[in-house]
């Protein structure tokens, strides 16, 4: 645990001590305050944050691409992978203190959209359960992003390609549901499989939070991937270290 917090202090503290952190979070929070806004918020005369939730894929997945795109291939670019490796730090221990902090970086990142509930509290009288849930969905899924950045981070040294793949294999994910992507899948793979895909979108278990439905079937598909993803990771960079 010691090698852990070690590396996850190391990592949190290096997102504040370069003005690109900053320069993150004021372009997520214009861009997230914004975007619901100039939305028709107020034609709707609804109470409630689906504009600013729907919206949140989109610019999350983006900002967590940047922000695990540097994970592993800053290390392996500037080569300080192997000294880290020297150190008596375990590959997972590394892997989940790198994961964890840029997971907090990205709360911290959502927490500053406070003005978000604030102001729709202010204008009306919105459900504060289906807020929080949504708040909920959102952060799951963030460490989702985050998850899956970690892994394409691992398998390369160029930040830019990390960014790229890991907003791709999003996309992929949060869509697997939509008519026009089952149709593409349709077209190799059996009509029973279909169901199985269109279960494994983010966008179908994102909803039903959204709306306020906890369930544990949600809960367990947002921490089985997360796990997927970080054990995918970590067996990569075993691999290198073994090399």
């Amino acid at each position: 645990m010691s090698a852990f917090a070690a590396v996850f202090k190391r990592e949190f503290k290096g997102y504040f001590t370069t003005p690109i952190a900053y320069v993150f979070l004021v372009i997520f929070l214009f861009v997230a305050g914004y975007w619901p806004f100039q939305d028709k918020f107020y034609e709707l005369r609804q109470a409630d944050l689906q504009l600013f939730f729907n919206s949140m894929p989109l610019f999350l997945g983006a900002m967590a691409s940047c922000v695990a795109m540097r994970l592993w291939a800053e290390e392996k670019k500037s080569g300080s992978i192997e000294l880290l490796f020297s150190l008596p730090v375990t590959v997972p221990q590394a892997v989940l203190g790198k994961f964890f902090a840029a997971w907090m970086f990205l709360l911290i990142a959502l927490l500053l959209t406070i003005t978000m509930p604030l102001t729709v509290i202010y204008l009306g009288s919105p459900d504060i359960g289906v807020i929080i849930a949504g708040y909920l969905g959102t952060f799951l899924m963030a460490g989702v992003f985050l998850a899956v950045g970690c892994f394409f981070s691992a398998l390369t040294r160029n930040q830019i390609i990390s960014a790229i793949l890991t907003f791709v294999a999003i996309l992929l994910l949060y869509y697997l549901s939509m008519p026009s992507t089952l149709n593409y899948f349709s077209d190799f793979l059996p009509h029973g499989l279909l169901p199985v895909i269109e279960g494994m979108s983010l966008l179908e278990h994102s909803e039903s939070i959204q709306k306020g439905l906890l369930r544990l079937s949600d809960i367990l598909y947002f921490a089985l991937l997360i796990l997927g993803w970080i054990v995918a990771c970590i067996v990569v960079l075993d691999e290198r270290k073994a090399t």
